[in-house]
């Protein structure tokens, strides 16, 4: 038989994540964002959940021509524009918008020869300080492209820094409004923090983190609090069990130390499949629907857990790493992916996007 690690994607929730973006910003138009391989999930598994979205928003032409390929006919936005000026020619045959965020790509622009022009976001750098023209710079950027054949509508955009945290995105939006204040276009401003956290609509939001089950402003709001759904399940089983004795270490480096008798199950999960290897013991697991935790260092193929609140667990136990677990007792279970990130000391997005080749990924039947 395979080895028995697996990953689950949910549509369900997917399109119930994807609803509560639209519920957050019911006024405007929706990005799903699917970077990164749809975050890890894939495209081609997420996009008849997301195809409800009233564009997809992505980084590179590879991804775009997924998409397309896959039949839909929306917009679709590059978010960091074109990376050299021969992308271009495939943005105009595939008909895609792209952010526009220095001079070079502006440059290519003018020397560009389409017969249609291109729709494009130019993005403000408001503080985030990654991409884009400053307040200062962004009047003069508007104005050359304005006078571009080859660009028609142009659009308004920024990112937030702090949509997550203490400092919110009053100082950012403040900047912005300053400095587009008469120019015309549509805004798009908002991420899942600030569709969320903020409830600032704007002509079009990205919603990113939120349609994949991850609270944006985790650990000050978890799912339950803003009603979203896991969307990745990672589940494996025991293949052993061991009985230690006081004194007995685990793993390599002996980082655990047993300080009673107790049984440990061993898992068939380690850092090859994308589990963090820096998460240290106590790191939430199910086992069996029962919340419990890491023993030891994760190995490349291999971790323990503790069964001591699961005396019954045994060899092909279902072990939840992250997302939906078994019923217990009938009512379902579930371990949030951001509970398990911040106990390896990182964020939901990591563990996502660190899902590796080597596990199988399955459509759940919702």
């Amino acid at each position: 038989m395979p080895r028995p690690i697996e990953a689950l994607i949910h549509p369900g929730a997917l399109s119930h994540n994807l609803a509560r973006a639209r519920a957050g910003a019911p006024d405007s138009r929706v990005w799903a964002v699917v970077k990164a391989n749809a975050y890890g999930h894939g495209i081609e598994r997420v996009y008849a959940s997301l195809r409800g979205a009233d564009g997809f928003a992505l980084l590179d032409l590879a991804e775009a021509e997924r998409v397309r390929a896959l039949g839909w006919r929306g917009p679709v936005l590059l978010l960091e524009g074109c990376f050299e000026a021969r992308d271009l020619e495939l943005c105009s045959r595939l008909n895609l918008w792209h952010v526009v965020h220095c001079a070079e790509q502006i440059d290519w622009l003018a020397a560009h020869k389409t017969q249609q022009p291109q729709r494009v976001f130019l993005k403000m750098n408001s503080g985030m300080n990654r991409l884009g023209f400053t307040p200062g710079a962004y009047r003069s950027a508007w104005t050359r492209l304005n006078a571009l054949p080859q660009v028609g509508e142009i659009s308004l955009m920024t990112h937030f820094s702090d949509a997550d945290g203490a400092r919110g995105v009053a100082h950012q939006v403040a900047a912005f409004e300053a400095a587009t204040r008469d120019l015309p276009g549509e805004r798009s401003l908002s991420n899942s923090a600030a569709i969320l956290r903020h409830g600032l609509a704007n002509d079009w939001v990205r919603a990113g983190i939120l349609c994949y089950g991850s609270a944006p402003d985790f650990p000050a709001h978890d799912i339950r609090h803003w009603d979203l759904r896991p969307s990745m399940t990672l589940r494996s089983r025991l293949i052993a069990t061991q009985r230690l004795e006081p004194g007995d270490t685990v793993g390599y480096g002996s980082r655990y130390t047993a300080h009673e008798a107790m049984r440990i199950g061993i898992v068939a999960c380690g850092y090859a499949d994308g589990y963090p290897r820096h998460a240290g013991s106590d790191t939430p697991v199910l086992v069996d629907g029962v919340r419990t935790g890491t023993v030891g260092r994760v190995s490349m193929d291999m971790l323990a857990v503790d069964l001591t609140p699961v005396p019954a667990a045994a060899i092909g136990s279902e072990v939840t790493l992250w997302g939906c677990g078994p019923e217990v007792g009938g009512v379902p279970t579930e371990l949030a992916i951001d509970d398990v990130a911040q106990a390896a000391g990182t964020i939901g997005y990591e563990l996502m996007c660190a899902l590796a080749a080597r596990v199988p990924v399955h459509l759940a039947a919702d």
